[in-house]
């Protein structure tokens, strides 16, 4: 058994896990988990995609009934620890994947999880609320809480999610589960959630960090567990964690924590493409922002988030569709409502472009027949380029026949992914793809990026993550649907991207 050291000498937990397992038909997703929830701290949880973190959270949460072990709270061994045990504990979770309504506004999206919200002037209570837990969380925020949620942009829902778990009305916020909940934030936004923990740790209550960001982790956690295959394999105590020894506990070579810069193709010659780009596209409002790119260019969109970089690919791919010049794809960054095909199979998802316009095949040249006759299709070829771009992308888990929705958060990324470079598009648009992917995949994925544009294709990838940029041969930085500055890879510094961020006009 794992030495679970306590964060509070002499206090007791405020939820036990005793030898909890969890599995599914015969996929053993959990195994002899053993951990003590103390009051008033931070856990990290890594692990790779598929290693059960997010399974362990939804025990937690009382959305799965353990198969094995217990489960104690306030020192009492729970019976029937469903979600109602749970929300009776004070527990609550912000899932990786948003389960806000978006038909009702924000303030009906409240009286969902704090049915107190009832009889007349709810509706305000909800909306005050809302807004007195979002200016708290994230100062700033513009949202007075009367919005519908379908019109807000993936980053407000975010934020909304987040607040709605801590405010209370009924019971106690006691411990709150945090599953990837900067993958849709930019830099500034993710900083004042993280503050809000330490703050939220400050006053007794527990917060639970599930992320692929490292540094995240490594800043906040006052210890970390490290999952591996679905079973508890380290305690990371404060004194001893650094990122390097997260990756080496991960089982990940230490180096897959640092992005090199002379990845970018060849430097000089890169603006010298761009001066006679290949791609020219006006966006923003009114058009009158202009993006240009060669072809063989990995083009980054920088900035803080829900500042038009979404709208700007959007009209990349608008336009790029009218002039079928050439064949485009786009990774969706918000898979849950633009990317999955929900009650379809994995290898459904992955060849449903290839079956229709062609694709790269499993000898890695592009096809352009279709793999048909007529109208049958070469279902040996379709499983070949499945299993090929499976065993590329390291999708792990389920069966290919499987559902898409038996697979992780961030192994459904990778089926997005691997749709996208699978296909025959010269011009790859990528809104935020590794959200959710595990830091050994996402080196994985940058290298089949630079792969792929050496090969001639053109990558615009808009991420939340700066790191990521340094990967990019130009960023491009986003202020109020407009873009202030140009950045190359060698300037491409943190400093350098958060002043453009809040430059009122482009230079």
């Amino acid at each position: 058994m794992i030495d679970n050291i306590k964060s509070k000498e002499g206090a007791s937990p405020l939820i036990r896990f005793s030898g909890i397992g969890k599995s599914f038909g015969n996929v053993r997703a959990l195994s002899e988990i053993d951990f003590d929830f103390m009051a008033g701290e931070c856990v990290g949880i890594a692990g790779h995609n598929g290693a059960g973190k997010s399974t362990l959270m939804a025990v937690l949460a009382g959305v799965y009934t353990p198969t094995d072990g217990y489960i104690e709270t306030g020192g009492i061994r729970t019976q029937h620890y469903d979600a109602d045990a749970a929300r009776r504990a004070g527990v609550r979770c912000v899932f990786q994947e948003l389960s806000l309504c978006p038909n009702l506004s924000i303030a009906e999206n409240m009286c969902v999880v704090h049915p107190r919200l009832r009889g007349r002037g709810w509706r305000k209570r909800a909306s005050a609320l809302m807004r007195e837990k979002l200016e708290e969380i994230f100062p700033g925020n513009g949202l007075s809480g009367s919005e519908l949620v379908s019109d807000l942009t993936l980053t407000q829902r975010q934020m909304v999610e987040i607040a709605r778990a801590f405010t209370e009305t009924d019971t106690l916020v006691r411990l709150v589960i945090l599953d990837e909940p900067t993958s849709s934030l930019d830099a500034h936004t993710a900083e004042q959630l993280l503050d809000y923990v330490r703050k939220a740790n400050a006053r007794g209550v527990t917060c639970l960090l599930v992320t692929h960001m490292l540094g995240e982790i490594e800043r906040v956690s006052d210890r970390v567990m490290v999952l591996r295959d679905g079973k508890l394999i380290r305690i990371l105590p404060r004194e001893n964690l650094t990122r390097d020894a997260i990756i080496q506990a991960m089982g990940q070579h230490v180096e897959v924590a640092h992005a090199p810069r002379e990845h970018a193709v060849a430097g000089a010659s890169v603006g010298a493409q761009a001066a006679a780009s290949e791609y020219r596209w006006m966006v923003g409002p009114h058009r009158r922002t202009e993006i240009n790119a060669a072809r063989g260019e990995v083009i980054g969109f920088g900035g803080l988030a829900g500042q038009g970089q979404t709208d700007a690919l959007l009209a990349i791919y608008d336009i790029a569709q009218r002039t079928a010049r050439d064949s485009v794809a786009f990774v969706a960054g918000d898979r849950a409502r633009d990317g999955v095909f929900p009650v379809w199979s994995i290898a459904q998802n992955l060849d449903v472009r290839w079956l229709g316009r062609g694709g790269i095949g499993a000898d890695g040249a592009v096809d352009s027949q279709r793999k048909r006759s007529g109208w049958l299709i070469d279902f040996r070829a379709a499983r070949s380029l499945v299993e090929t771009w499976r065993t590329k992308i390291g999708i792990r888990g389920a069966s290919m026949q499987a559902n898409i929705l038996s697979l992780s958060g961030g192994n459904q990324q990778k089926v997005l992914f691997a749709r996208a470079l699978a296909s025959n598009a010269a011009l790859i648009l990528m809104d935020d793809p590794t959200r959710g992917v595990d830091i050994g995949t996402k080196r994985e994925i940058y290298a089949l990026v630079r792969a792929e544009a050496a090969k001639g294709r053109t990558f615009v990838w808009y991420t939340t993550e700066n790191d990521e940029l340094a990967y990019c041969d130009r960023t491009f930085v986003f202020r109020s649907s407009r873009v202030t500055r140009v950045l190359h890879a060698s300037e491409c510094t943190e400093e350098a991207l958060l002043a453009a961020s809040f430059e009122e006009q482009a230079a």
